[in-house]
């Protein structure tokens, strides 16, 4: 099986090179790497395109935000199964993409695979801050507080071109509003990997000021209205405990 990884970046040349040694680590090989980039300005696009014999699709134009680069790579990849690693983050070991494959390979039927996805310093990826464990899916999954690591999830190519992809008006919490489409308005049948996928540096976009997490929560809740989904009554509490025990 192909397997497209996508990584969006938009000046990231202090962190991208660790995302793309990466990908490049991996001992899975028949990958498709696509890079998106919005038009940088700090050298990232000539750090990129220096490894253009080993990348096999590069994009380097403005975009409307990160879910809109993310949209670019999906359209234009050829895999059978697409992940998406952001410029900032990196697989936690060169064996993460043989493990996902394998899983997609031992159950012909399955659509979705995703694991667990650990925060690390900025200045140091071996220093873990937060620990995201997930868990299996089931029919109260969301309502519970849970969500799947977006950057640990592995979906087969042809669900985009039949339930869409991120929905553009959502500029914090598109993936979550993917998500919530993906398992709640679908029957596809996933699998959790209980296993650490990604390493994820912190600062990103959604945590960055306290302005963007009052502006994430209120698209999630709007995720949940334009899907027709009734919204739980203690989501928020649920989900701001289910953070703090990361950390523990």
């Amino acid at each position: 099986m192909k397997i497209s990884i996508i990584t969006v970046s938009y000046n990231s040349i202090k962190t991208i090179s660790d995302t793309i040694n990466s990908v490049f680590g991996q001992t899975y090989n028949n990958i498709e790497y696509i890079i998106i980039d919005g038009g940088s300005t700090d050298g990232t696009f000539e750090y990129v395109n220096s490894y253009k014999n080993r990348i096999h699709k590069i994009i380097s134009e403005p975009d409307n935000g990160i879910y809109d680069a993310m949209n670019k790579g999906i359209s234009i990849a050829t895999g059978d199964i697409i992940g998406i690693l952001n410029s900032d983050d990196l697989f936690s070991s060169n064996s993460i993409l043989s493990d996902v494959v394998s899983e997609f390979i031992l159950d012909k039927d399955l659509d979705i695979v995703y694991g667990d996805l650990v925060y690390v310093s900025k200045n140091n990826t071996d220093k873990i801050i937060r620990t995201w464990i997930s868990r299996s899916y089931f029919n109260n999954f969301f309502e519970y507080g849970n969500v799947p690591p977006h950057p640990s999830l592995f979906v087969k190519n042809h669900i985009y071109s039949e339930i869409g992809k991120f929905n553009l008006h959502f500029k914090l919490a598109a993936d979550y509003e993917f998500m919530l489409r993906l398992f709640k308005l679908n029957t596809y049948k996933s699998r959790y990997v209980n296993k650490i996928f990604v390493k994820m540096r912190l600062g990103g976009a959604t945590n960055k000021s306290v302005k963007n997490i009052f502006l994430g929560n209120i698209e999630i809740l709007n995720a949940w209205r334009i899907n027709n989904i009734k919204i739980p009554y203690l989501l928020f509490p649920i989900r701001v405990y289910k953070k703090l025990i990361q950390f523990l």
